[in-house]
């Protein structure tokens, strides 16, 4: 029996996540090259995402290092935990999510002592807290916080905690994965020793590499102090410096991927153009939600525009597999929600989508809606 071929299409299916996102044609067309990883041509081109970064955060001239770290963003903020905590070093780490909380595991897995200051998922945390906690207990060498708490999309006040940070002369950890290159920050003003991200949120790339922009006093302050041969941040950069190579084999398709990422990041405007964006997809899926009756977990004043948690629907028909598996047969793919203490789902505004597409979402739910026998 013949039966007819499926005709593939070039159009992917949109992702309302938090990552990896929907990239840009040219993005994934940059990977059709082959360059080696002692290539010159790939050498010069990791220098000049290294710079970009740096000016991504504001700190071009301030001192500042940008490293590469092969893996996922958590490799990332696991490099930094393993690599910067002094031997009798301790954490206070600053807890209203899921990430906050992997923050911790990781430490703790590594045998690190922690403090915990531990927020409803809803709320922000306190920097007057953060000061008490900091006051008493010397024994806290190292502070972390989420900056984009991805389980809700709340933005958590890391400018204000890090001047707390700063007045106990302690080192500022700030996970910024899925806020940089989207959400405007001064690193140093902020006064942050350590930031990490990944080449897949925000910036538009693809998965395969974090990278972490530390502070050059405090990283070379760490000599001696790595819990990881391959995780070693400053083993790391040292071999960047010396030759501009990866000590170990670097994910040379993403990296030139990313490249052609950030290049379309600064057509967009940078940080500013790509907020812009950003912020007009939330808008619209704000209003269209709400229109149709859904319901925020977390309130205006704290909501970024990143990714927005809504509630399950009260109604007895809402099946949240179900809605997702007919929006997915749409081609429109959101994400299962993380809150603890209530149902929700998550979608993101973040990716190379628009607001034509977070409308086309939103038709979409209305028909999902419809089809499910679901009233708000």
């Amino acid at each position: 029996m013949n039966t007819k071929p499926t005709i593939p299409t070039w159009k992917d299916k949109i992702l309302f996540t938090p990552g990896p996102l929907t990239t840009s044609r040219t993005v994934k067309q940059a990977m059709l090259r082959d360059l080696g990883s002692r290539d010159f041509e790939f050498i010069t081109l990791v220098a000049e995402i290294r710079r970009r970064l740096l000016a991504l955060g504001q700190v071009a001239d301030k001192d500042y290092e940008a490293i590469i770290m092969q893996g996922s963003g958590t490799f990332g903020m696991e490099a930094v935990v393993s690599s910067v905590t002094p031997p009798d070093g301790k954490w206070l780490v600053i807890i209203n999510g899921a990430y906050g909380k992997r923050l911790n595991l990781i430490a703790t897995t590594l045998g690190i002592p922690t403090a915990l200051l531990t927020y409803p998922e809803n709320s922000a945390p306190d920097p007057v807290a953060v000061d008490a906690a900091l006051a008493a207990d010397a024994a806290i060498t190292n502070v972390a916080v989420v900056h984009c708490e991805t389980t809700t999309g709340i933005i958590n006040p890391v400018e204000e905690i890090g001047a707390v940070v700063r007045k106990h002369g302690k080192r500022y950890f700030v996970d910024a994965m899925s806020s940089f290159g989207a959400v405007p920050l001064d690193l140093a003003a902020a006064g942050i020793d350590y930031l990490v991200s990944s080449a897949n949120k925000c910036i538009e790339g693809v998965p395969g590499f974090s990278f972490v922009l530390a502070r050059r006093a405090a990283l070379l302050e760490t000599e001696g102090w790595a819990r990881s041969l391959v995780l070693d941040l400053l083993a790391q950069w040292r071999g960047l410096e010396a030759n501009g190579q990866f000590r170990f084999t670097p994910p040379t398709h993403t990296l030139i991927a990313f490249a052609q990422a950030l290049r379309e990041l600064e057509m967009e405007g940078g940080v500013d153009g790509r907020a812009q964006r950003y912020r007009a997809n939330y808008a619209t899926l704000l209003a269209g939600m709400t229109d149709m009756g859904f319901e925020t977990y977390i309130q205006p004043e704290d909501q970024g525009y990143i990714i927005t948690s809504f509630r399950y629907p009260t109604h007895p028909n809402f099946s949240f597999e179900t809605f997702y598996e007919r929006l997915n047969d749409k081609n429109y793919v959101i994400y299962p929600g993380k809150v603890s203490d209530a149902d929700c789902f998550r979608i993101g505004s973040i990716g190379r989508i628009f607001p034509s597409d977070v409308r086309d979402l939103l038709a979409a739910i209305r028909e999902t809606l419809v089809e499910m026998g679901v009233e708000l």
